[in-house]
């Protein structure tokens, strides 16, 4: 059994850009060793958005080194970047970057969620990329409701959607650098829910909202990050009240973690050189 190591809970919000009030649940400068290979997990939301005209959201800037993948559950978010990769992100879709030997990209909301207004919420995931993968080619997925599995869990506890990685032999279609398992999940109140996951990988499970029970008796709440011990091979939720969640799984590498504003490496003269690389215009440009 995956025994609960830690939780996580960050009730400040701070503004990326003028279009996304996140929480930021953890970064690469704190837990991230612990949840390999995820870097960083932003809470963009709940909120409303009053109808504008205004470009509300978050100019161009660049990434190198890993993956972000964006998951819009309402709201719309426009995406462009330098390596001609882009598109609409509706509720339901998944963006999947890898950003690895550089790109400048920018996320605005969508022109017309933005003249409607309404809710919005999304997640924005940073994912490592191991040593050898790092200064791979810049790759866009576009990945669509319509293509994202949903199985049913059973016992009616609920309903699992399976971005990346496989459930119960259902395959995600995010293509990943390194084996990783993120899964939507929707689970019903009152049913107990055994789910068996790889031991010796990182097991973590973030509660968007409604609240659940660990086997130990932890309740987990809204906007709460539950970390489980890597050792055994299962776990249990039960849902006190209908939630939502978002599980995170992977096998972990143990290299280096540098990381500095938006780049991500190995070592420090890694780093300097993504500044410089940038700075000299070689991960791109929209000019």
């Amino acid at each position: 059994m995956k025994k609960l190591w830690f939780t996580r809970k960050n009730n400040q919000r701070h503004w990326v850009g003028d279009g996304f009030p996140v929480r930021s649940i953890f970064t690469y400068n704190d837990i991230a060793p612990d949840i390999s290979p995820f870097l960083l997990l932003d809470y963009a939301g709940p909120t409303v958005f009053e109808p504008t005209t205004k470009q509300r959201g978050v100019g161009e800037h660049p990434h190198r080194g890993f993956e972000t993948v964006s998951i819009v559950y309402s709201g719309e978010v426009e995406h462009r970047d330098s390596s001609g990769g882009g598109g609409t992100i509706r509720p339901g879709d998944v963006q999947w970057m890898t950003a690895a030997s550089g790109m400048v990209h920018e996320e605005f909301h969508g022109r017309d969620y933005a003249a409607q207004g309404g809710h919005f919420e999304m997640i924005q995931l940073w994912v490592n990329l191991p040593k050898k993968f790092k200064m791979v080619s810049p790759r866009y997925q576009s990945i669509l409701k319509e293509s994202i599995p949903k199985v049913s869990i059973p016992h009616g506890a609920g309903t699992l959607r399976v971005i990346a990685g496989n459930y119960l032999g259902h395959s995600g279609p995010a293509q990943t650098y390194s084996p990783i398992d993120l899964w939507d999940i929707r689970l019903n109140a009152g049913v107990e829910t055994d789910f068996t996951y790889t031991e010796g990988y990182t097991t973590s499970i973030f509660v968007l909202s409604g609240e659940v029970r660990l086997q130990d008796g932890e309740l987990i709440s809204e906007a709460e990050l539950a970390v489980l011990e890597p050792g055994g091979d299962r776990f249990t939720l039960k849902a006190t009240q209908d939630a939502k969640i978002l599980f995170l799984g992977g096998e972990p590498f143990h290299e280096p973690i540098v990381g500095y504003g938006p780049f991500v490496m190995n070592t420090p003269e890694e780093i300097h050189q993504a500044f410089r690389d940038f700075q000299s215009g070689k991960m791109g440009s929209f000019q």
